[in-house]
């Protein structure tokens, strides 16, 4: 059963608790999922997958130091050859879903059944620089698909990967993307808090946190705000909240970053399809604006020397 749809823009709620090393995140990023739905059509059990990528997307990246994007992607081996996130600095996100068209989707379908069928399947981080130095190439994390769902996969990367005790409970459908994100931070003895606290009074409020936050259920993010959801779970613990910030859905495509995915086809490649049918057409897979080249349009693209980039927009050349 679908929920209805929330109203407003979408939040992103910090709060960490007071004298103990947690800090934890709130979303509801229903607007942006939403708009991201509105141009594409996908079978209910890759919806609540890819939801819940562009609700723990936002979550990383706020916690995030760093003047650039994070890309999350999970490559699949079965029905579903990609799911993407990609989210920026400013909390501005898109993505996209790329399906085997040989293949069907159960309605009862899983994220191992959906992705890992084969045991293939892999999940990756990538960190791209907003204004990258020369030689400079982005931060990518790959791992194999570990875990049943899309919150144990990025609780097991980030254990491994950043040495990051997480813990995310996400939740989507239809119309809504929520998610809870608590984060156990370094111990460093607690002389930096105005009380300090021991290691051990450290780890029993982290383990308490996470107690908590195991009490949500799915349809209670679903159709719980996350105002009232702070205060359900937490209302026995000492918490400071912040100022909320504002996620919303932007697709950063453009006309450059498309000549250059279509000079990493190859000149070959471009020439043939010129061949056929005197242009060549793009659509961006994550909000469907189209791009057209003519035969001089690509013949200045393979003129210019201009650098390739690695990271382009997900975009298929109609051939």
């Amino acid at each position: 059963m679908s929920t209805t749809p929330t109203t407003g823009q979408d939040t992103l709620q910090k709060f960490i608790f007071e004298n103990a090393a947690v800090r934890g995140e709130l979303i509801d990023i229903s607007a942006t999922w939403r708009e991201v739905l509105s141009r594409h059509h996908y079978p209910a059990p890759v919806k609540k997958l890819l939801g819940q990528m562009v609700a723990a997307a936002a979550l990383l990246s706020a916690n995030l130091k760093f003047n650039g994007s994070i890309i999350m992607q999970i490559h699949g081996d079965g029905p579903v050859r990609l799911l993407v996130v990609e989210c920026d600095a400013e909390l501005r996100l898109r993505a996209t879903a790329k399906l085997n068209p040989d293949m069907e989707v159960a309605d009862d379908a899983t994220l191992t059944s959906l992705l890992n069928a084969q045991g293939k399947g892999r999940f990756i981080i990538t960190l791209d620089p907003a204004e990258k130095v020369p030689g400079q190439q982005p931060y990518q994390g790959v791992v194999p698909l570990d875990g049943d769902d899309v919150s144990t996969v990025i609780e097991n990367y980030m254990l491994r990967s950043e040495q990051l005790d997480t813990k995310l409970w996400l939740a989507a459908d239809d119309n809504v993307s929520r998610g809870l994100l608590l984060q156990k931070l370094p111990y460093h003895g607690g002389k930096a808090e105005a009380t300090p606290v021991s290691e051990e009074d450290a780890l029993e409020t982290w383990n308490r946190a996470v107690i908590l936050g195991s009490t949500v259920k799915e349809q209670e993010l679903l159709e719980t705000g996350i105002d009232v959801l702070i205060q359900r779970l937490f209302w026995e613990e000492t918490i400071r909240v912040f100022d909320p910030v504002h996620p919303q859905f932007h697709c950063s495509c453009t006309r450059e970053k498309v000549g250059n995915m279509l000079k990493m086809l190859g000149q070959e490649e471009i020439d043939s399809v010129i061949a056929e049918l005197g242009h060549v057409g793009v659509n961006c897979d994550f909000c469907g604006k189209h791009y057209e080249y003519d035969k001089v349009d690509c013949a200045q693209l393979f003129a210019s020397s201009a650098p390739v980039e690695t990271l382009l927009p997900a975009g298929e050349a109609k051939h």
